[in-house]
This record gives C-alpha cells, structure tokens and sequence, in this order.
C-alpha cells in the first residue's frame, strides 16, 4: 500500500517583487487577504486534507512567516486582560493549526530547487507541494481528492486548471490523455510557459502538487530551464515520459473556486471575492458594491 501522505511543503522565498514597496519590508505571504495573511489559508487547506507536518522553504527577511504561526504572549495576555475572547481565540488558532518547520532556500534557484531543499525533512515518502498564490476557496474539494487519487494510483499528481487560450503562456501547460475518471486525466507531457499559439492544451498547472519521493532524485540533475531556474515542471515532464519510473504522472481537472493572489489585479479581486461571502461582511458589502458599479456605470 502506499505510504499515508502527512507532510506538506509550501516554498515562501520569493521576494515579491510586484507588491512593491509593500513587500520590501513584508512577506509577500504575509500581505491579507481580508483579515488573515495569504499564506494561513494555505495552511489551513493542507491541514483540512490530513496533513499536519508542515515545511515552509523561506528566505531572507522571512521572519514575520514563523512569529505568525508561533506564539505572542504580550499579545494573548493583553487580549486575555481585556476579556477580548473572539481576537485571542484567532490568534491561538493559527498558533496552534499545525506542526510547522523552516527552510531556508538559500540561493533563489527557482522552485525545483525549492522543493529539492525539502529531501531531507521529507524522507522516502509522497508529500504535497502547495505555493502561497494560489488560495483554493474552503468550500471546493481539490488537496483530498489529489491526494486519493495518489493513493489509489501510487503516482505524482498535479492539479489542473482550463484557462483561455489566450493566457497560457503564463502557466505550464499539460499534454492529457483521458482516464475512466471524468476529473482525471494522465499527463504524457508538459512545457513551462509555451509562447501564444504553441500549447498543446488548455490545462495549465497550478499550485497544488503531490509528489512521490523519487521527484528528488529527478530535480537533483535537472538543469536551469526557463529563466536560468531549476523548473519544477522540467522533472515532472520527465516522469510524465517515463511512467515506468515513478506510476507516471496524472491531472485532477480542477473547476471550482481560485484565488490568485501573485497578481495586483487578482489580489484584489480575491479580497472582494471572499469578502463578499463572508457572513460577517457579505450582508454591508454586497449593496455598497452595487451602489459602487452603478455610480461608476
């Protein structure tokens, strides 16, 4: 039987260069989204699929990542004093979400090499990669159901998202063949960001990834690719051409809700998004927003 996944990987050393100036003292992770920090919904998707051993890949001026998710007495004892229950219950809650260890990367090689930095704590069993962009909405199934089709087909699995043929050369992009799964596919091939008009599909990978172990033998000769980076997707295209190495490599086509927040546009498009249907907010948002549309129209 395939080993039982419990460990997670979240690479957080980018430095954010399209936020700035407000990432040149902040994690890009760490910007909100409404009230919590990017990088907690991540953590929180992996914790509600079961996996509770949690490896963040970090920078230089990362620290903001690890006094999140620990402690902060002189915060819980003034919340405590003021009998403010409802703040305290939340900052104990992401104290306390799960066992989460660091990483530093080192030298910004791209995200291959920042998975390969993970060998060591992960050992000779299948993990998940999740990257901080993309913040999967709670209420879609996407993590589990990757994670029971690796344990049913003891393969690497990715997720996949149709877009417009027209934004393709922003993604990786997959080459399918159909399984007897309507939401599976079996990847044959992947090219990193493919010029307009050259993809092979319309199923870009994004940033969900569970991967068997020999994934790190695979990255440890892989050669810098696009942008002189150790590409991620350059190793999976070599499980993808070998299936007899690793159970090859297969698809969950996922189409429920995304949030992009590597992008100024989709960052605040992701805010309101969520805010929207949030019960403490949704009910004074959703008019002021009409209001807002139609004074604009």
């Amino acid at each position: 039987m395939p080993a039982k996944l419990t460990k997670a990987v979240i690479p957080a050393a980018g430095l954010g260069t399209r936020f700035l100036p407000a990432t040149k003292a902040m994690p890009k992770e760490m910007l909100p989204v409404v009230d919590k920090p990017a990088i907690q919904y991540v953590v929180e998707e992996a914790v509600a699929a079961g996996l509770t051993d949690i490896l963040m890949i970090t920078g230089r001026n990362k620290a903001a990542l690890e006094n999140h998710f620990d402690r902060v007495g002189e915060l819980e004892a003034t919340l405590l004093k003021k009998g403010d229950v409802a703040r305290l219950r939340k900052v104990n809650y992401a104290t306390d979400l799960a066992d989460v260890h660091y990483v530093r990367q080192g030298d910004p090689k791209g995200l291959g090499h920042a998975v390969l930095r993970a060998k060591m704590h992960v050992g000779n069993e299948p993990f998940a990669v999740l990257l901080g962009d993309d913040i999967i909405d709670e209420r879609d199934v996407l993590l589990s159901r990757m994670i029971e089709v690796q344990a049913e087909r003891d393969c690497t699995v990715i997720a996949l998202l149709e877009v417009d043929p027209s934004q393709t050369e922003m993604y990786g992009i997959a080459t399918v063949e159909a399984t007897d799964e309507a939401d599976v596919v079996q990847i044959t091939g992947l090219v990193e960001k493919p010029t307009a008009g050259t993809a092979p599909s319309n199923l870009a990978i994004i940033g969900r990834y569970v991967l068997r172990p020999e994934i790190f033998d695979i990255l440890e000769v892989t050669e810098p690719g696009k942008g002189g980076e150790i590409q991620l997707t350059d190793a999976l295209q070599v499980l993808a051409a070998n299936p007899g190495i690793a159970g090859g490599v297969y698809g969950v086509v996922f189409r429920g809700r995304r949030y992009d927040t590597g992008d100024r546009l989709d960052y605040i498009k992701a805010i309101i998004q969520l805010a929207v249907d949030r019960d403490d907010l949704g009910e004074a948002l959703r008019p002021w927003l009409r209001d807002f549309v139609s004074k604009m129209e």
